[in-house]
């Protein structure tokens, strides 16, 4: 298993899409099955509830419920540990300071250019390779 902090633009795009295969809904799916532990603190857990929540998804109350539930019974909550990293929105610094506190977790993001170049901040698409090797071991 691995852990990794989910990026709300992941789940944003996991429910908009309506690719079966997107890297976004597999990592949705990973979180369903037990291979991805997603990090989270109550800062996230409540940009995840404000973003759903916005009328201009229309995401229903009951599918955010879940979705939140989701983290919760899947999840671990985690403190962040204070960085020093340049962040050009400042909103993105709980993620990557959520991310750092365990040892070997991701940060997994559609947008990569918003946080530092380390190699814990990967897309969906490279934590799904990330899943195949973890499952070749």
């Amino acid at each position: 298993m691995i852990h990794a902090v989910i990026d709300t633009n992941v789940i944003v795009s996991a429910l908009l899409t309506h690719n079966a295969q997107s890297a976004t809904i597999k990592v949705i799916e990973a979180i369903e099955k037990g291979w991805i532990i997603p990090l989270y603190n109550d800062e996230i857990l409540e940009e995840y509830i404000d973003v759903l929540s916005r009328s201009k998804f229309n995401f229903s109350k009951d599918l955010v419920k879940q979705l939140i539930g989701l983290f919760y019974e899947q999840g671990v909550r985690a403190e962040r540990v204070c960085s020093n990293e340049f962040f050009p929105d400042a909103k993105d610094v709980v993620f990557y300071e959520v991310a750092i506190s365990k040892d070997d977790a991701y940060l997994v993001t559609g947008n990569i250019k918003h946080f530092p170049k380390k190699p814990i901040v990967v897309t969906p698409a490279e934590m799904l390779e990330i899943l195949m090797m973890d499952k070749g071991k």
